[in-house]
């Protein structure tokens, strides 16, 4: 009744994984499920559509700009995160920039070094987001 349509349809389903021991430099674009257990350098992005979910494991790690329908977080990340569906900050999440989510969900022991941006869900534009940075800096 209350928010029953506000979940989003994740599913465990992975496409593409980066493994514990695998290091990536430069940017990742994917669709469908990406599961990061190891580093990427650079952004990672989802294309084609809004079912995409990016799952940043307790020993994963991006440096760099996260921009995914769904995510769920686990390990760290060292730059913004922008999602227009759900956000996930497990117990392990490490957030070292700008969360700009639609829906979010945040467990005890999940840190933030950043601001947390609700962006209705309908808004694809980021532009009124960036325009609040650039004033309060």
């Amino acid at each position: 009744m209350w928010g029953q349509n506000k979940k989003p349809k994740q599913t465990a389903h992975i496409d593409s994984l980066i493994g514990q021991n695998t290091e990536i430099h430069g940017d990742v674009y994917f669709s469908g499920g990406l599961h990061i257990d190891g580093t990427v350098k650079g952004s990672v992005v989802a294309e084609n559509g809004d079912d995409s979910v990016l799952t940043l494991s307790e020993r994963g790690t991006i440096e760099g700009e996260v921009k995914v329908p769904n995510v769920v977080v686990n390990g760290s990340v060292i730059g913004d995160v922008h999602a227009t569906g759900h956000v996930e900050l497990a117990a392990q999440a490490r957030v070292h920039g700008n969360v700009y989510y639609s829906l979010i969900e945040m467990a005890m022991g999940a840190e933030v070094n950043g601001k947390l941006m609700h962006k209705a869900e309908n808004d694809t534009s980021e532009a009124s987001a960036e325009e609040e940075n650039t004033e309060e800096a």
